[in-house]
C-alpha cells in the first residue's frame, strides 16, 4: 500500500470539511464577477519559474475576494482500485468494481483527496463549478462510481492549488498565467501528453 492509499483514512472526510470551510454558499460558484476565474482552466506560462506549476493546467474551482482554488488536470499518477481506495480508508465495499484515474492535484494538503467529475451526478457536498463540471470530496462518490451510479465522467486528485487573498492576482499582474475556457473534453479526455499545449492554443487571454 503506498502513501497515498495509506493516507485515504482521513482524505475524503477531511477534504469534505474542506470543501464547506473554502467554498461555503458556493455550491455555483459566482460567475458573475467578471475578474473571477472559476470555471476557467489556469495554464503557466512557458517562464513559470515554480517547479511545482512548469506546465501545469489547473481547473478553477472558486477565484473571489477570499482566494483561489483549483485542481491541477494533467499530471496523472496513475490509476487505483476504488475496492482498494475505500478499504485504505476503512470503507469495505468488496462489490465495487473499477478504478479511478489518479491526479497529482496540486502541492497543497497532498493527503487530501477530491473527485472532478461531470455535473451528471451531485450531491449535497457538491461544488457544481461552471454547470458542465463539478468536484465533490467524499467517500460516497467513489462508492457510487464502485456500483455504477457515479459520474459518467471523473477523475481523482491528491491535494490542491490554492493561493490568499490577492496571491493569484499578483502573479497574474507578473504574467505568469494564461486562461482558457473549461471544456469536459480537456479535462476528462484520455490524452494528458499534450494538454498544456493544447489548452495553449486556445488561450483566451495573457494575463
Amino acid at each position: 500500500m503506498d502513501k497515498h492509499q495509506s493516507a485515504l483514512g482521513s482524505t475524503l472526510a477531511a477534504a469534505a470539511l474542506l470543501v464547506v470551510a473554502m467554498l461555503v454558499g458556493a455550491a455555483a460558484p459566482d460567475t458573475s464577477d467578471p475578474g473571477s476565474l472559476a470555471g476557467q482552466l489556469l495554464i503557466a506560462a512557458p517562464t513559470m519559474s515554480d517547479p511545482r506549476f512548469a506546465h501545469t493546467v489547473i481547473l478553477m474551482v472558486r477565484h473571489d475576494q477570499t482566494g483561489a482554488f483549483g485542481i491541477v488536470i494533467n499530471r496523472p499518477v496513475g490509476e487505483r482500485s476504488i475496492a482498494v481506495l475505500l478499504e485504505a480508508a476503512g470503507d469495505i465495499h468488496p462489490d465495487v468494481e473499477g478504478n479511478v484515474r489518479v491526479f497529482a492535484g496540486g502541492p497543497v494538503q497532498t493527503e487530501l483527496g477530491f473527485v472532478v467529475h461531470s455535473a451528471d451526478y451531485h450531491r449535497g457536498e457538491t461544488v457544481d463549478v461552471d454547470g458542465r463540471v463539478a468536484m465533490t470530496a467524499s467517500r460516497e462518490i467513489l462508492r457510487d462510481i464502485g456500483h455504477n451510479q457515479g459520474p459518467t465522467q471523473s477523475l481523482f486528485a491528491f491535494g490542491y492549488a490554492g493561493w490568499g487573498p490577492g496571491q493569484l492576482e499578483g502573479e497574474m499582474a507578473r504574467h505568469n498565467w494564461f486562461t482558457a475556457p473549461e471544456e469536459p473534453k480537456l479535462i476528462f479526455d484520455d490524452d494528458r501528453d499534450n494538454l498544456w499545449e493544447e489548452t495553449m492554443a486556445r488561450r483566451t487571454r495573457e494575463l
